[in-house]
């Protein structure tokens, strides 16, 4: 899949969901279960064990998936992680390399960061979207609001603490896409092979994003949000 069309599905899914668990079995069960959800969209944890063996078999293994790899902070995993099939990169933090390394193999990449000077010094590195983390715990929907309103043209991505109760506020907000993990891959669902309450949150998440990208739509032109 070529780097505009894994952007196009981050855009319009608008879900981009962070698999952490601790066994391959767990990873492959998660990631299964929020595609046949409705997000194809799946980030996987270096803190997973053998993280790149399990990118590669979900990359293969999952019709239709786009996996990613999350928290990526060297030169060094970046490499392995494309090497391995990661059609995007994730990060918490900032680092020149990654970047480079990422625009070099033409992949979307997505670090991190908080503050107006990073969120300037991370897009103007040939990023293709801006994850604010940890977004709830320094301000949720207002920061998001404020940093949206100072840099109206950068895709930000909302990541830490995003859940049911401020996912669609974050999307009206400026979000153009929530990064979210346990709260729509619980741990017990995990343990207990619960696909069916994975799928439903699936739903719920996806509809969030519905529901805040309307409410943004009649918010600019004035007109009620249809229901």
């Amino acid at each position: 899949m070529e780097k505009h069309e894994v952007r196009g599905w981050i855009e319009e899914t608008g879900v981009i969901a962070s698999v952490r668990v601790s066994t391959k079995e767990d990873a492959f069960f998660a990631a299964e279960t929020v595609v046949l959800g409705g997000i194809p969209v799946v980030e996987l944890s270096m803190n997973v064990p053998q993280a790149t063996t399990v990118i590669s078999q979900l990359a293969n293994r999952i019709p239709g998936i786009i996996v990613g790899a999350g928290g990526v902070t060297d030169a060094k995993t970046a490499q392995l992680c494309l090497d391995a099939g990661a059609q995007f990169l994730t990060s918490e933090g900032f680092d020149p390399e990654v970047i480079a390394i990422g625009a070099a193999r033409q992949v979307v990449m997505i670090p991190g960061a908080m503050t107006p000077s990073e969120v300037r010094s991370a897009w103007e590195t040939n990023s293709d979207f801006v994850k604010i983390f940890p977004c709830v715990q320094v301000g949720g929907p207002a920061y998001i609001k404020s940093l949206h309103s100072i840099f109206s043209h950068i895709p930000l991505i909302a990541s830490g603490g995003v859940n049911q109760q401020n996912a669609s506020e974050l999307i009206f907000s400026g979000a153009v896409a929530l990064g979210v993990g346990n709260e729509l891959i619980p741990k017990e669902a995990i343990r207990l092979r619960q696909a069916g309450r994975i799928r439903e949150l699936c739903r719920r998440f996806l509809d969030f994003v519905k529901s805040g990208r309307a409410h943004s739509a009649a918010h600019r032109t004035g007109q009620p949000v249809l229901r």
